[in-house]
């Protein structure tokens, strides 16, 4: 397999960072081991996916001793989307210790030109494309974030692990998944509606008439197409501005991708092999699927945040999911020393064994000998979130049986 890869440009990492907090995109250790780097945008010419770009937070010659997070987006949006998340002052310690690469699906990058190819399924996304990605940055273990469309292309190569793709995959993503409003069955009614339009099958005079219109349907369900408080107007306007960047067409293909994937609901318990958090607001159109997948899952493996008031996790409640985000990676045996406010340790000790976790990045995991400090280190489903404001997040969490 042959590719190219080259540096397009680097942007200051800093410039979208709120104000206020204490969270700065300055700070740093004493020592300057944790100096912010910009974002870097690199191409790859990948063999049947064409020229892809791909954003990095972070320098990836330290990929053995930081956590690394892989972001896939969700349809009407690209890396950016996950780019200002990261951004956000309540993940400005977790960035300045981790490496953030953001994909950009193929013709979903600002401004493309358009994608002329048949375009690649959900499958071969995730069989595939990610795959090929990962083997040109050179990184072997990455923990997936996926939101929408892009949490299905994570797990859509985990039902046929027989595939060598497949396989190549899980060893990736070994780490573990975080999955953003997953859907794992057939196209429904509301998708339907969505699909008509894209395919041109409706009429300008007819309920939908622009793409972001859309896009706000599948974030927001039937609230998405009606404005009418400042919040709703404010993401509107958000949804609107990400939509007038992207290819049109290139959308629309995308869009059919997410529409012809295939129904996993009765598989899904391939996933046990990775740790693995669902996530949905309660006021998302997904939040009643999240939850009925929730219940088929392995509850040693996987855990589940449901956010109150919210439809849209990533834009509404950053504060909340980065808590429980960096709980999870916790829970794998990564930025064991961070601490963000309204995140509370809580231990439980289910036995006397003092091993090690089997995943670990950083210096501590990669240690010979253990010191006091690594006997402390969190086990998965060893920790709970609490937060501030009672009632804004619910984190289940399974506890280890004996």
């Amino acid at each position: 397999m042959s590719s190219n890869l080259h540096s397009v440009k680097e942007e200051d990492g800093s410039n979208n960072v709120s104000s206020g907090g204490g969270g700065g995109g300055e700070r740093k250790s004493s020592s300057g081991e944790n100096k912010p780097h910009p974002l870097k945008t690199i191409e790859l010419n990948l063999e049947k996916f064409g020229k892809v770009k791909v954003h990095i937070q972070g320098d990836l010659q330290e990929k053995n001793k930081k956590a690394v997070f892989l972001t896939v987006h969700d349809i009407g949006s690209n890396h950016s989307s996950f780019r200002d998340f990261i951004e956000h002052r309540c993940m400005t310690e977790i960035k300045l210790r981790s490496i953030f690469i953001h994909l950009d699906l193929p013709g979903q990058h600002d401004n493309a030109d358009d994608y002329e190819d048949e375009y690649p399924t959900i499958q071969q996304l995730g069989e595939e494309f990610i795959p090929q990605v990962l083997d040109n940055l050179k990184v072997n273990l990455v923990v997936g974030i996926g939101e929408g469309a892009g949490a299905n292309i994570l797990v859509a190569p985990l039902p046929r692990l027989s595939n060598a793709h497949s396989l190549k995959f899980v060893v990736c993503v070994d780490a573990g998944l975080v999955l953003i409003d997953l859907v794992t069955a057939g196209v429904g009614m509301l998708e339907k509606l969505k699909e008509s339009f894209f395919s041109g099958k409706r009429r300008a005079s007819e309920a939908f008439q622009s793409p972001e219109q859309v896009i706000a349907l599948h974030k927001l369900g039937q609230t998405g197409g009606s404005s009418g408080s400042q919040h709703t107007d404010s993401l509107l306007v958000d949804y609107k501005s990400r939509v007038a960047n992207l290819n049109a067409k290139n959308l629309r293909k995308y869009v059919e991708a997410y529409m012809n994937r295939r129904d996993i609901t009765d598989k899904m318990s391939s996933i046990h092999q990775l740790d693995t958090l669902l996530v949905t607001g309660g006021k998302s159109p997904f939040a009643q699927g999240v939850i009925s997948i929730y219940s088929k899952m392995d509850k040693e493996k996987t855990s589940l945040l449901k956010i109150d008031n919210a439809a849209d996790v990533l834009s509404e409640t950053p504060e909340k999911f980065a808590q429980s985000l960096l709980l999870f990676v916790k829970g794998l045996g990564y930025l064991t020393s961070l601490t963000l406010p309204g995140v509370e340790r809580q231990r439980t000790f289910s036995g006397e064994s003092n091993e090690m976790p089997n995943k670990s990045l950083g210096a501590i995991g990669r240690r010979r000998t253990l010191s006091m400090e690594e006997y402390d280190l969190p086990r998965p489903r060893r920790l709970s979130l609490t937060t501030s404001s009672s009632g804004s997040a619910a984190a289940t969490q399974a506890s280890p049986t004996k």
